[in-house]
């Protein structure tokens, strides 16, 4: 019997921790919780239930000594002290949802969120709470991977919070050498085991624009637009009319949900791609798949041959011999028809967005305000547009102009973009905060740079235009994207490279190695580094994972992994803008 916690699914062999359960006396059973009050009661009242023949206790972050020794008197008080068989510290308290990217394990996802940690009115108890709760996972994460990091972050923000909880806590456990968790063979099994990794902790603060733009890659455009969470998307899929005596009903939407995981090939392949040569390898694999099935269709036929002649019989041998080789490959034919299927489903709720929405217009004109590149059209136009998106597109666009323009509009011409942004339905309450922030930030420091990058537009993909294509892109450009760093690439280039650089070179040096807690600028290793771990307290997104993934295969033998406090898109990041602009 497994017991997991209580946000875990339950399936055929494993029950929730607070689901009812009958006893099974003769049943051990193997609990996978986190070390929470409400758990531990319940795992108390366990015991002294008799509800299992003995208990494996696996506590997914460490447990504290005091609710160890509340489950040590519950077992003794049930005379249940022989039926605990192990207790383990598991130190999983974090996500994988990529071979390099993980998020924070929350049961409570607004404890740590953008909002809970700028909130105006937050207390010095409350972002304690959020403190330690990011530097609990963190933690679990070095100890999994089995390395000390070299720690380095802007000061005054978040992020220095984090830094200087993180090292204390991790200087603690390396100076307890019988119970430390970094010594023998948890050292020698970490993937950095031969240079210790830089840990780069951003605070959200150095750049809002990021997780509020149009994006044009397959996965962060799933993200953006589709119900995309923990590698699984949902989608709403029409059934199709019914008649009836009274005439056709409405179509009726049945949820589908498809896992996009690293066993998908053309996922891993194609997650960082342009959605336009994604529609594009979708059509070339369907393609591909009709000509086996054409030639499996084929070699039966032809295995109908007529005649004893010598000819025949040879050719009937040669296509026996292809047939077969045709049969022991439908396995893998019938999961890339499933592959296809999926993908075509998928692409096609997407660009139902893209040209609904006209998010191609929309990512190409950001990337011109982001680069600082001559606008070929009015930002008044657009939002004025009612058929160019949603209101919250308007909006998303409108803040990242805000945002990126060095010299604030004039308050006339904000009276005016106002205007036009409430005719168009918008909640402004973003915008409110967006202008506490910036005068904020223009206080501290200059606002990020994009670098200067532009998008080319090649016109329309004419394999996709053809009559038989699945996906009719009629009306959506074809951008061609260059690479540029975002802030968040640039901070991490500058750090692992040791470039010398104004916007990184105050950022403090930790090293939870050293024997006396310093507060030093100056890094003390010169080389650059092979590993880094890029952590943004405050909320990430899968355009900066892929921006990231994108700089480092220019980067031979150096590893990158992408880690966030919580993972959002546009739409959770511009609800929690709106709340605190109602502050």
């Amino acid at each position: 019997m497994y017991l997991m916690l209580k946000t875990a699914l339950e399936n055929q062999y494993g029950r929730l921790l607070h689901s009812d359960r009958d006893p099974i006396p003769d049943v051990p059973a193997v609990y996978f919780v986190m070390p929470t009050e409400e758990n531990i009661d319940r795992m108390c009242q366990d015991l002294r239930n008799q509800l299992y023949e003995s208990y494996y206790l696996n506590f997914i972050s460490a447990i504290s000594r005091s609710k160890l020794e509340d489950i040590a008197n519950a077992a003794l008080a049930a005379s249940a002290v022989t039926q605990v068989a192990k207790v383990f510290d598991q130190y999983l308290n974090f996500i994988t949802l990529e071979n390099d990217m993980f998020v924070l394990c929350n049961q409570n996802k607004e404890l740590v969120s953008y909002r809970a940690i700028n909130r105006p009115d937050i207390t010095d108890t409350e972002m304690e709470t959020i403190m330690d709760t990011i530097v609990d996972s963190l933690f679990c994460f070095f100890v999994t991977l089995g390395a000390v990091p070299i720690i380095r972050c802007s000061r005054g923000t978040a992020a220095d919070m984090v830094a200087v909880k993180l090292d204390k806590k991790l200087r603690e456990n390396l100076r307890d050498a019988r119970n430390s968790l970094f010594t023998g063979d948890t050292l020698g099994a970490g993937q950095f085991s031969f240079q210790r990794p830089l840990l780069v902790l951003i605070d959200r603060n150095i750049d809002l624009a990021t997780p509020l733009h149009h994006t044009w890659t397959y996965q962060a455009l799933v993200h953006d637009v589709l119900d995309f969470h923990l590698n699984r998307v949902n989608l709403e899929e029409s059934s199709g009319t019914e008649n009836s005596p009274a005439g056709a009903r409405p179509k009726r939407k049945n949820k589908k949900s498809y896992d996009l995981t690293p066993v998908d090939k053309f996922w891993q392949q194609h997650k960082g791609s342009p959605f336009p040569e994604v529609a594009e390898s979708v059509q070339q694999e369907l393609e591909s798949y009709r000509a086996q099935e054409d030639e499996v269709k084929r070699l039966k036929s032809i295995m109908g041959l007529e005649g004893e002649d010598e000819g025949a019989i040879s050719m009937l041998s040669d296509n026996t011999a292809k047939l077969t080789s045709a049969v022991s490959s439908l396995p893998e034919l019938l999961e890339k028809k499933r592959l296809i299927d999926l993908h075509t489903n998928v692409a096609t709720a997407v660009l139902e967005h893209i040209k609904a929405r006209k998010l191609d217009v929309y990512f190409e004109y950001e990337e011109k305000i982001m680069s600082k590149t001559t606008l070929d059209k009015s930002l008044l136009d657009i939002i004025s547009d009612p058929d160019a998106g949603t209101p919250e597109d308007k909006m998303r666009l409108f803040l990242i102009y805000y945002m990126s323009t060095q010299q604030a509009p004039s308050e006339a011409d904000l009276e005016q973009y106002k205007k036009a942004l409430t005719d168009a339905g918008c909640n402004l309450n973003p915008l409110q905060y967006i202008k506490q922030w910036k005068a904020f930030a223009k206080m501290a420091s200059a606002p990020a740079s994009y670098g200067n990058t532009t998008t080319k537009s090649m016109g329309l993909l004419s394999r996709v235009m053809n009559t038989g294509s699945q996906f009719v892109m009629e009306g959506v450009k074809n951008l061609v994207l260059k690479q540029q760093n975002l802030p968040v690439t640039r901070i991490l280039d500058n750090l692992m490279e040791m470039k010398s650089n104004p916007e990184t070179d105050d950022y403090r040096y930790l090293d939870p190695k050293m024997l006396r807690g310093n507060d030093s600028s100056v890094p003390r290793n010169k080389n650059p580094f092979q590993e880094a771990i890029v952590f943004v307290v405050g909320g990430g997104n899968y355009i900066e994972y892929q921006n990231l993934v994108d700089y480092i295969k220019g980067k031979q033998g150096k590893h990158i992994l992408y880690g966030c406090s919580e993972l959002f898109n546009a739409t959770q990041f511009i609800k929690q803008l709106s709340q605190l602009g109602q502050k």
